[in-house]
């Protein structure tokens, strides 16, 4: 009995010493090239998900020590194969939770600090360790997901660019001279907006003509800086239609 006590209390020590054991393998990335050292954030996440391991890894090691004190190498061979059978059917979805999480060691799907949507529900990462994932919604209500469940990942943190819209309703007789007025603002918005990245495209999302024609403005931006854009682009465009004389319909 001392040496199964003694065998759990090093499992018990090496549990809470786990974030620092993870913290350690984490520095050695810093040998690496700078350019393939992972984000800080990606560093967070591994050492979480490495601290859990290590503590699965080593009370699943105790109680396996333990038991061989009291069964044969085959006995104890034949209870573990019977006993990860029934565990396999009863606790079958934790294991596919443990397995996912072993899978985030080795995929960057998303890191802690990042926006995602995961079943549907946006929010921020908080936490992740081998069986779930702790994301924490814009409303403040906190998510607890099982990991088996993530199958599809929306990672709004890791765009290459953000869309900025911009819609006009103009008079049907000024379709030609406006699409002109646009394509030729298009070129030189680049220089007036420094987060604009190219020539904004213009579409007409209904297809459909009359005595009025809409128009939409679709602008590639800076990822995340969307927001801050359209409101200069709005005033660029409405400053050169105004000098053109050009009256938008309401």
């Amino acid at each position: 009995m001392l040496r199964t006590a003694s065998l759990f209390l090093i499992a018990w020590l090496i549990h809470r010493l786990g974030v620092r054991i993870a913290a350690r393998f984490i520095r050695l990335n810093q040998i690496a090239p700078k350019r393939d050292r992972p984000s800080l954030e990606r560093q967070q996440t591994l050492q979480t998900l490495i601290a859990s391991f290590i503590s699965v890894l080593v009370f699943s090691l105790a109680t396996l020590f333990s038991l061989m004190q009291f069964v044969g190498v085959d006995t104890l061979l034949w209870i573990v194969g019977l006993f990860s059978a029934a565990f396999g059917l009863g606790a079958r979805p934790q294991l596919s939770d443990i397995l996912s999480g072993m899978g985030f060691l080795f995929e960057d799907t998303f890191s802690v600090g990042e926006k995602v949507e995961i079943l549907d529900m946006e929010g921020v990462i908080e936490a992740v360790n081998l069986r779930t994932t702790w994301m924490r919604s814009p409303t403040g209500e906190l998510y607890v997901i099982p990991n088996g469940e993530i199958r599809v990942v929306r990672n709004f943190s890791r765009g290459r660019f953000s869309i900025a819209r911009l819609r006009l309703k103009i008079e049907a007789s000024q379709l030609a001279e406006v699409l002109s007025l646009l394509e030729t603002l298009s070129r030189d918005a680049v220089n007036f907006l420094p987060d604009l990245l190219e020539p904004w495209k213009v579409i007409n999302e209904s297809g459909m003509i009359g005595q009025h024609a809409e128009l939409t403005l679709l602008a590639h931006t800076r990822f995340g800086r969307a927001a801050d854009t359209q409101p200069r682009l709005l005033a660029l465009v409405q400053e050169h239609l105004d000098e053109a004389g050009i009256t938008l319909v309401d």
